[in-house]
């Protein structure tokens, strides 16, 4: 929208340019010479940059497109149920554009090609899905998109998704682990008094089936990054196979835990999905940091 007018203004700057310099050659007399003054060539004018949310490494995040995100995931929060301040929904919606657009600039950088056809291929598919061009379209409506917008979207969309696999598919199956038992309680005091018991021999499996008669304490294997709290998974990672800790307090509430083995050991689908997360997450943040980016809201 912003480079025909342009290119309209060249080609007129040009024709111009063209019928001044026929008056000169067509009127002017010998007797009358015309002065030799040098002349430059104007620079062609630069594209107005479209009003925009923020710009990654060149490239636009326009403020229609943040403006019409943010008003999905306000609706979408809504219909959960849940109550997103103005300034954190801003925020989220912003922090998944920029980091969608590093995603799909390193997927075009990495070798993946969206042509047309295939975007158009993939468009197709989802029109078949909503049953049909009709309704697509009001889909389309519903949800704030232009066919413009939605393929924009789309388009970095798929781009993003290439790149998003090529990284969690680095995350290896099969890690180092430890395999944690615990024992949970609720306040300190009581916590204390089970660690003085254990010191005095008292049984940790026992221990646990008192405060969690149904797991019996069981945590299973836990990979590094898998557990909420870092004090906790320290506390894991630094303790012999057979030792407990001292007495851990989180939010959920006061923990001891112990080390029943230790090694390399598949993961679980959880862990694999939390490990691949945080790889996704890690990548995201190294690349903010390595990018140029011009945040105008």
């Amino acid at each position: 929208m912003f480079s025909k007018p342009r290119l309209v203004l060249t080609q007129l700057t040009l024709i111009l340019a063209l019928s001044l310099s026929a008056c000169g050659s067509l009127f002017g007399t010998p007797s009358t010479p015309t002065p030799n003054v040098p002349t430059s060539t104007p620079e062609p004018p630069t594209a107005t940059p479209p009003p925009s949310a923020a710009v990654v490494n060149g490239e636009y995040i326009t403020l229609d497109e943040f403006n019409a995100e943010l008003a999905r995931y306000q609706a979408a929060q809504s219909a959960l149920g849940k109550t997103v301040s103005d300034e954190n929904a801003r925020k989220a919606v912003l922090d998944d554009l920029i980091a969608q657009t590093l995603l799909a600039q390193a997927a075009r950088a990495g070798g993946f090609t969206l042509t047309e056809a295939d975007l158009q291929s993939r468009l197709d598919g989802l029109i078949a899905q909503v049953g049909g061009a009709d309704a697509f379209n009001k889909w389309m409506s519903d949800h704030g998109y232009t066919d413009a917008s939605f393929r924009i979207a789309l388009k970095r969309s798929a781009e993003a998704a290439w790149m998003r696999d090529k990284i969690i598919a680095d995350v290896p199956k099969s890690v180092e682990q430890v395999h944690l038992q615990q024992i949970l309680t609720y306040n300190e005091t009581d916590a204390r008094q089970v660690l003085d018991k254990l010191k005095g021999g008292a049984d940790f499996a026992e221990q646990a089936a008192l405060y969690d008669p149904v797991t019996r304490g069981e945590l299973g294997w836990v990979p590094r990054g898998y557990l909420l709290d870092k004090n906790v998974e320290d506390a894991a990672f630094s303790l012999d196979v057979g030792a407990y800790s001292d007495v851990i307090a989180t939010p959920a509430g006061f923990h001891i835990i112990k080390v029943l083995e230790r090694g390399d050991h598949p993961l679980t689908p959880d862990a694999l999905l939390t490990l691949q997360e945080k790889a996704l997450e890690d990548w995201v943040s190294q690349q903010r940091e390595k990018s140029t980016i011009t945040i105008s809201q």
